[in-house]
């Protein structure tokens, strides 16, 4: 397997993992209180490198599937 098709492979499971994380951020920050704020602006960061990622898997030739459509 060479690396761009390990890459179409890896890319689609990055994006997942990121959007789980930056949803559970998004709970946390409304009781984070004074942090809640810091909290929200990872959450968009993570958001922001999963489109980034998702571009790099277009240009991959990879697809997100029709199961992560929602990606």
């Amino acid at each position: 397997m060479n690396e761009a098709s390990r890459l179409r492979v890896l890319l689609p499971h990055w994006i997942a993992h990121n959007l789980a994380h930056a949803d559970e951020f998004r709970r946390w920050a409304d009781r984070a209180g004074d942090a809640g704020p810091d909290i929200l602006a990872a959450a968009e960061a993570l958001a922001q490198s999963s489109q980034h990622l998702r571009r790099a898997l277009e240009k991959l030739g990879g697809d997100i599937g029709a199961n992560m459509t929602a990606l």
